[in-house]
């Protein structure tokens, strides 16, 4: 009977090990998702210290429950606009509604998305990305967290782990380091094609037809097919069509046109050539689609307003800043 102890003790060990073996450390976390991290610090103006401080705060390390059982790692609950899976968990109130993904890089691409669009986030983005203190203290009074210790938490993890220093990486820096860039999914990158190709590619068809997987400035997109909308786009790819409206710059109250692209991904801050010389009836939503390059970037980079004007034959700077 003692030799069955012995055993039962021993497999018993051996089990606990390997679960424990499987949480990451700190280190290993910052290393698996630094690259998102610097990437939605260039694509949404988050900086990078404040993401990986909250991953690694809100997911207890990629170990919490939220984490392991919804890929939640920033402790998102459901709120009105959510049409994804669920699970409850007691919280602030017993039962509480939270977000399920499908992966962790859903998770840290909503995190972005869910900042970006709630307005009482806005004043955030008027802090330097390099003031993770103020931030920090800003996404509390904010109501991202309801513990006071919250902002201290943050500055912490960000002071221990040196994390602040994926703050000071520029642009050109970040592009040209592909250690960077292990969680962007390039493995599917073609040349980049025009408009013309494209349509020419895929035929535009009915909405019940298969739609081509096409990749235009590293950026996943499709041709929208006759009588499509975004909620058939949303159920086809599993994508929430908040995300649609925001990788694309569009309006909810404006319907899909047959032939248009339509990004899958978000769109980046630099387009797929140096410039683009404007052509009749061209405005900056189409010249910012056909070039997978933000509305806000293109604005931006030309100088130009939310309300500014442009004309035929106008040079815009698409991958650095029009000189001054």
């Amino acid at each position: 009977m003692t030799k069955y102890k012995f055993l039962i003790s021993i497999i018993f060990l051996v089990l606990i090990g390997s679960v424990f073996a499987q949480k990451m450390t700190p280190q290993q976390y910052v290393e698996r998702f630094k690259g998102t991290a610097i990437h939605h610090r260039f694509e949404f103006g988050i900086p990078a210290a404040i993401t990986l401080s909250q991953g690694i705060l809100e997911s207890g390390i990629g170990g919490s429950y939220l984490a392991v059982n919804a890929n939640n790692h920033f402790g998102i609950k459901c709120h009105s606009d959510w049409k994804g899976k669920r699970i409850y968990k007691d919280d602030d109130a017993k039962d509480e509604c939270f977000r399920v993904y499908n992966n962790a890089d859903e998770s840290y691409t909503d995190h972005a998305l869910f900042l970006t669009g709630k307005s009482r986030y806005e004043f955030l983005f008027s802090y330097k990305i390099t003031d993770y203190k103020k931030w920090a203290k800003g996404l509390k009074k904010a109501g991202y967290a309801t513990n006071p210790q919250y902002p201290k938490r943050l500055i912490d993890i960000i002071e221990k782990y040196d994390l602040a220093k994926y703050d000071l990486i520029s642009e050109d820096e970040y592009n040209g380091v592909s250690k960077l860039d292990t969680n962007i999914n390039d493995t599917a990158i073609v040349d980049t094609i025009v408009q013309d190709d494209i349509i020419a590619h895929e035929k535009v068809q009915e909405k019940d037809i298969k739609h081509a997987i096409l990749y235009h400035n590293r950026i996943k997109s499709i041709i929208v097919h006759h009588n499509e909308s975004i909620i058939d786009i949303a159920n086809k790819f599993n994508i929430h069509p908040n995300k649609i409206y925001a990788y694309n710059d569009i309006n909810k109250k404006e319907a899909l046109k047959p032939g248009m692209r339509l990004y899958l991904q978000p769109k980046r801050r630099r387009g797929d050539v140096k410039y683009h010389i404007v052509r009749k009836g061209e405005n900056i939503w189409d010249i910012s689609q056909q070039h997978g390059i933000k509305v806000k970037w293109l604005l931006k980079r030309n100088n130009i307003s939310k309300k500014g004007k442009i004309k035929i034959g106008q040079k815009l700077y698409l991958q650095r800043n029009k000189p001054l």
